[in-house]
């Protein structure tokens, strides 16, 4: 940062940005080159109505997640930042607690955000902060799923109400009694005007939202009856498409995986199988459609092979209930939440195992899992550099670089040769032994509480 002359502060100020960490690129010159001073800058954090900081970089986030005391959190994984988006002055509030989440657009770059009050949000992905709030009334309980169809919202409530609500009315143009007890209304993605919905006692059925009919195009009928000649409960948890067929998977609450085809005259699941011995609380298709990945109440998750109904292999490291669970639709990466507010991202193929873990406080209910090709990459934002009053510049002696932010320890770097160290990447701290390293330094707390530099 070059310190300005007296007359040049009566200027207009420039914008200020935060310093996220240094560009690779900018390190080419080496020290004391002109290029090694540019800086990897975003644009500061923003406060939305109620008070809460709004990530500038909420549209680089690769989780989304749904908790319990109506926090929206976005995670970046490759930044290790999670986010807590909210409204109301910033205050959890238990009746608004998430219980639904999808996709406005194909673009990504809208959430809905069903709560347990009965509104739905729109989240703005780009800008980080919440565009609009409408109420749907209609029946009792949480959202059971959430769906967009030709700028419509589809929303199914416990109660089995599901309403179909026009973009800039409040009133609902289709209304379906798709039967009590309901625990997952589900939209074909190949057939947007396509929802399966089924519950506890409430049989798999799928609708056609732009028939005229009030009755389902395929209703599921029960298995036959045990070796006791006792009848079986029906209890579906989770509802799957598979993709480019017309065949349906469900998970139930005693531990069943079926696939349902509506091509086959048959209305009996074609497959049936078993995993473990507690309810299955969510399930997800992985990238191929060949298999899907079940969780359930005591944290277990498994991989289950549709073809041939057998178990692919077993993933570890949950400790509650599984409640959300998707795939990334082109990688093999498996993102899960639950009630042991913990978010991990597993890796499906060899090498499996845990990639990612991350604790977010709260009881997690629903997720998004970006469907982006470059999932970990990080943004290339526009370089600047910060311009501040030098009144409010700590007094410290000069070097090359150092990041400070308030309250934060940043590592001060020393600018030199990379030779083969490969690419720099800034810390909160601590030492390496493959980067020239000196002690972290304390910034003591800006006014504005914006990252400064000087050189």
């Amino acid at each position: 940062m070059v310190l300005l002359p007296e007359r040049s502060l009566r200027e207009p100020p420039l914008p200020t940005r935060t310093v996220l960490g240094l560009h690779p690129t900018a390190l080419e010159g080496g020290a004391g080159s002109r290029e090694s001073s540019r800086l990897l800058l975003l644009p500061p954090p923003r406060k939305s109505q109620g008070g809460s900081v709004m990530a500038a970089s909420a549209r680089w986030n690769h989780v989304w997640v749904g908790s319990e005391t109506g926090i929206l959190k976005g995670v970046n994984l490759v930044r290790k930042q999670a986010v807590n988006f909210t409204e109301a002055e910033g205050r959890p509030r238990r009746e608004e607690e998430v219980s639904a989440l999808c996709w406005a657009d194909a673009a990504e770059s809208q959430i809905l955000i069903g709560c347990a009050n009965g509104t739905v949000k729109s989240f703005s992905t780009e800008e980080g902060k919440f565009l609009r709030s409408r109420c749907c009334p209609g029946g009792e309980g949480t959202f059971r799923g959430l769906a967009k169809h030709d700028g419509c919202l589809i929303t199914c409530v416990e109660s089995g109400i599901l309403r179909v609500w026009p973009e800039d009315s409040s009133e609902h143009i289709t209304q379906l009694s798709v039967g009590p007890s309901v625990c997952r209304m589900r939209q074909d993605p190949d057939r947007p005007h396509i929802v399966a919905t089924g519950g506890k006692e409430n049989s798999l059925k799928v609708w056609d939202l732009q028939a005229s009919s009030q009755e389902p195009i395929f209703r599921a009928k029960n298995v036959r009856n045990d070796w006791l000649n006792l009848r079986v409960p029906i209890w579906d948890q989770d509802i799957q498409f598979l993709p480019g067929s017309q065949k349906i998977v469900t998970c139930t609450g005693h531990h069943q995986v079926r696939v349902y085809d509506l091509a086959s005259p048959q209305r009996r699941p074609v497959l049936e199988t078993i995993y473990g011995e507690y309810p299955l609380m969510a399930m997800t298709l992985t990238a191929g459609g060949n298999s899907v990945v079940v969780g359930n109440t005591h944290g277990q998750l498994a991989e289950i092979d549709l073809r041939q109904g057998r178990l692919v292999c077993c993933l570890k490291g949950l400790a509650g209930s599984v409640r959300g669970l998707q795939c990334h639709p082109t990688q093999p990466i498996l993102a899960s939440c639950g009630l042991d507010r913990v978010l991990r991202v597993h890796r499906l193929r060899e090498p499996r195992g845990l990639e990612h873990k991350v604790y977010l406080k709260s009881r997690l209910n629903c997720l998004l899992l970006s469907g982006r090709h470059n999932w970990e990459q990080t943004p290339n934002p526009s370089l600047s550099l910060t311009r501040m009053s030098p009144q409010i510049l700590p007094q410290c002696p000069p070097k090359n670089l150092r990041l400070m932010s308030c309250g934060i320890r940043w590592s001060q770097w020393l600018l030199g040769p990379r030779g083969d160290r490969g690419l720099w990447r800034p810390s909160l701290g601590g030492r390496r032994s493959n980067r020239r390293w000196v002690a972290p330094h304390f910034c003591p707390p800006f006014v504005n509480k914006e990252v400064t530099t000087f050189l």
